[in-house]
C-alpha cells in the first residue's frame, strides 16, 4: 500500500501522480498505484480538471477507479450532469436556474435537469490513453486499453483493446484462455512481495511462469 504521504512515484519529475494521495472529494475511489501523468496542468488537479460534471450531492454518482491503471494526460470522466434531459420538450436547464424560474431549490429537484446514467467504473491494470473521454454509466474491464482521444459510451470487457469516436472494440489483449486465467489470478491484490517475486514474469507475458 502506497503511503498517504507519497504523491509523486518518480523523483526525476512532477508531471506523475499517485491518484488516490491526490484526490479527497466524495464520490470518487481510486486503487493502489494508479498513476495519472500529466504534462499541461500540474497532475495533483486531477479532480479539478479531469473529473467534470460530478456532482454526488445531487446525483450520487461514482468514480471508482481500480488498482495499477495508467491514466494519460488530459483523459476526461464525463458525469451526468453533462446530460442534458432528453424527456423534456427542451434540453435546456431549467432546474439549474431555480431562481430565475421559480423553481425548487433542493437537489433532488435540481437534479431533473439532466439524465442519470449512473457511475464511471474502471477495473484494475486499465490503461486510458491521451485525451480519452469515458462518459457516464460506463464499465471498463480488468486490464482493457482505451485508445488515445477515443469517446468511450458503452462498457468495455476486460481486457479488450477500443478505440475511436464512438469507441469501438479492436481487438481483446489475449486469448479465452489467458484472460480467464489472469481475471482468476488478480494479481494485483497480491501482497507487494510477491508481485515483486514474479516482475519478470509477469513483464514478459508469461503466464505460465508466475508463481
Amino acid at each position: 500500500m502506497i503511503p498517504q504521504w507519497k504523491i509523486y512515484p518518480r523523483s526525476q519529475g512532477h508531471s506523475t501522480v499517485y491518484l488516490q494521495n491526490v484526490v479527497s472529494g466524495p464520490g470518487i475511489s481510486v486503487g493502489d498505484y494508479t498513476m495519472y501523468d500529466d504534462f499541461v496542468n500540474d497532475p495533483r488537479d486531477f479532480q479539478r480538471n479531469n473529473v467534470l460534471y460530478h456532482y454526488p450531492e445531487c446525483n450520487h454518482d461514482r468514480l471508482v477507479i481500480g488498482k495499477f491503471c495508467s491514466i494519460a494526460c488530459g483523459a476526461k470522466f464525463l458525469f451526468n450532469a453533462a446530460n442534458h434531459s432528453l424527456r423534456s420538450l427542451s434540453s435546456y436547464p431549467f432546474p439549474i436556474f431555480f431562481e430565475e424560474w421559480g423553481l425548487e431549490p433542493d437537489p433532488v429537484s435540481i437534479a431533473r435537469a439532466w439524465d442519470n446514467h449512473g457511475d464511471i467504473l474502471v477495473g484494475n491494470d486499465v490503461w486510458i490513453g491521451f485525451e480519452a473521454v469515458i462518459l457516464a454509466g460506463v464499465s471498463i474491464g480488468d486490464g482493457a486499453i482505451i485508445g488515445s482521444r477515443a469517446v468511450v459510451t458503452k462498457d468495455v470487457p476486460p481486457y479488450t483493446i477500443v478505440g475511436g469516436v464512438p469507441a469501438k472494440p479492436i481487438r481483446r489483449r489475449f486469448d479465452n484462455e489467458i484472460i480467464s486465467k489472469l481475471l482468476a489470478l488478480r494479481w494485483w491484490d497480491w501482497p507487494e512481495e510477491k508481485i515483486h517475486r514474479n516482475l519478470k514474469a509477469i513483464q514478459a507475458g508469461n503466464i505460465s511462469a508466475l508463481k
